[in-house]
């Protein structure tokens, strides 16, 4: 009787609490934000990130009325950024700037201090971008099927530059190897080498977003051979689909979103999705995000939670078959 008893007391003690918890976050958020926001970007200043997140603080900080801070914390391929984070007050006044390595941690380095998916909440998707497989203009290539056939007979023609190991493009040349059955040879870099090398010649192909490239396909210097989406760029509507191409499970994208520590009060953080979403759907942003191959988005956190699910599958299952694990 007595464990019954307290059974008892305890779940109306716990009934009794749930509601009083729910008008205290309610509260905190009506005077949210009351002192300047700190979004924390995983990248250096001037990258893509960077500069998505600067243009669009400006305005969180119009709608919020507190000013909006960015802090770059690069390294570690992102982790120390998305660490800090984690490790932070979940009390409304830091953010995570996340970006595809948040999907792609958690399988690459299974000996993390932290769990991705359990200390951040999603907060919004900011914006989407696909990706490019792109070849320096002397490769005797025109479409996607030609290089296949290319650096399967010439192994010269199958070296893919890369941002460095377990970066999103050289997951997605694993990804395109495993498809094309080509053998591909990966060259890292841990700069903008891959660019400027494919621009040169040193290498025949790269795949990543179309901002680093699109200016050097102007020119002549570089081809784009497909591009992930369901449909063509306006951008670049001479350059097929990789689904159009004949790989039509080849879709790698790149992202940009907020997340907060895990335990943030679910108002301020559906205050804050609110506010990214209004800044997302201004003609402005919209008009600077698809000038760079973009798309603005503005989702709902559950919207963002269930992309982040779909991705952590995808690439989970990538690097599992190439069986890429690191410290």
């Amino acid at each position: 009787m007595n464990h019954q008893r307290r059974t008892l007391c305890a779940g109306i003690a716990a009934a009794v609490a749930a509601p009083a918890l729910l008008s205290v976050g309610a509260a905190h958020a009506q005077t949210y934000p009351s002192r300047p926001i700190r979004l924390v970007v995983p990248t250096p200043a001037g990258s893509g990130p960077d500069s998505d997140m600067r243009q669009m603080s400006v305005h969180l900080s119009a709608i919020l009325g507190q000013p909006v801070v960015i802090e770059n914390r690069p390294g570690a391929a992102t982790r120390i950024a998305a660490e800090a984070v984690a490790k932070s007050a979940p009390d409304g006044y830091t953010f995570l700037v996340g970006t595809p390595s948040l999907t792609t941690m958690s399988s690459l380095y299974p000996k993390m201090s932290f769990d991705p998916k359990r200390d951040l909440v999603p907060v919004s998707l900011a914006s989407i971008t696909n990706y490019t497989l792109a070849v320096n203009s002397a490769v005797p290539a025109q479409t996607l099927a030609e290089y296949v056939k290319l650096a399967k007979a010439d192994s010269r023609y199958a070296n893919v530059g890369t941002l460095g190991v377990g970066a999103i493009n050289h997951l997605t040349g694993a990804w395109f190897a495993s498809l094309s059955g080509v053998d591909v040879k990966f060259i890292h870099y841990n700069t903008t080498g891959p660019f400027t090398d494919l621009v040169s010649g040193q290498i025949p192909a790269t795949f990543d977003a179309m901002l680093p490239l699109i200016g050097h396909v102007k020119s002549g210097k570089v081809r784009f051979l497909g591009i992930s989406g369901k449909s063509r760029h306006p951008l670049i509507l001479d350059v097929p689909t990789f689904a159009e191409a004949g790989m039509p499970t080849l879709e790698p994208l790149v992202w940009i979103g907020l997340l907060a520590p895990a335990g943030t009060p679910q108002p301020i953080v559906n205050r804050m999705s609110s506010a990214l979403s209004q800044v997302a759907k201004m003609p402005e942003i919209m008009a600077q995000r698809r000038a760079v191959g973009s798309e603005s988005m503005g989702t709902t956190p559950e919207e963002f939670a269930a992309f982040l699910d779909t991705e952590r599958t995808k690439w989970a299952g990538v690097i599992g078959k190439i069986g890429l694990t690191l410290e």
